[in-house]
């Protein structure tokens, strides 16, 4: 099986589980690693046979400025059900990281990685 990573797709967004979180927003980093045939693609040089990175970063991009919720965990998973509904995957993992969250100390940022299929 074949792997195609897109890394560090960066967003500000207006998640998180305090009030103030909601109106300043945060950075956030998504990962994701998508298994699938690549062989095809390969051969025939047609954007149609793999990943559409614009596609891709469309879909995560909608979500990640789209309704406000309180976990990294739902972001990761709503990015992972439409982008495993969007595309032909084997398999697909989803890291979701937001970048210094906020508590006491410094802390670079919190994560989640999620895979399908489950």
């Amino acid at each position: 099986m074949d792997k195609l990573v897109l890394k560090g797709l960066r967003f500000h967004g207006l998640h998180g589980l305090f009030d103030q979180e909601k109106i300043d927003g945060n950075i956030f980093e998504v990962d994701l690693e998508f298994y699938l045939s690549l062989q095809k693609a390969g051969e025939t040089d047609d954007i149609h046979e793999t990943i559409d990175y614009v596609k891709a970063r469309s879909v995560v991009a909608e979500i990640m400025k789209g309704d406000s919720v309180n976990l990294i965990e739902a972001l990761s998973l709503q990015i992972g059900e439409q982008l495993f509904s969007t595309f032909e995957l084997d398999t697909l993992e989803v890291k979701v990281r937001k970048m210094n969250p906020p508590m006491e100390g410094e802390t670079e940022y919190s994560e989640v990685t999620m895979q399908w299929p489950r």
